[in-house]
């Protein structure tokens, strides 16, 4: 049986190099690529608060998470299958609720290697996931 590695995906270096690490230390699984469209970010918007704006937003926002992960997947040179797949929420709940309910085996995900007062404030993706995953998960610096 195939191994299904889940591999979060933003615009970040660090999410590239979780893309290439699944690609080197698992080139025969399945990956799935997943990005995470983050309604709190609508607040920023001008718009948000008028329903056509944050339908607006989120449409904006579903085109570029469809561009990055159509780029990111043309990235990939490995012998198992590449999904994509784009989720709504608070992006490491919505990661580990993606692997929960779709037979994922491991979940990669880079660290945005913050520290001391911004990591206290700012929260960490990478670390809620590995604390409320229901599988592995490899954190790549």
């Amino acid at each position: 049986m195939t191994d299904r590695i889940l591999i979060g995906v933003d615009d970040s270096t660090q999410a590239r190099e979780a893309l290439s690490f699944a690609a080197d230390e698992w080139s025969d699984a399945d990956l799935v690529l997943l990005t995470v469209i983050d309604p709190a970010e609508a607040g920023h918007a001008p718009s948000a608060g008028i329903p056509s704006g944050a339908e607006q937003w989120y449409e904006r926002r579903k085109s570029e998470a469809d561009a990055l992960l159509a780029e990111a997947a043309d990235s990939l040179e490995v012998g198992g299958a590449v999904e994509t797949a784009t989720t709504v929420g608070k992006p490491a709940a919505a990661i580990v609720e993606y692997a929960a309910d779709h037979d994922v085996d491991h979940i990669i995900v880079g660290s945005h290697g913050r520290s001391g007062i911004s990591r206290i404030v700012l929260g960490s993706v990478a670390e809620a996931v590995v604390r409320n995953s229901p599988v592995p998960v490899t954190v790549v610096r």
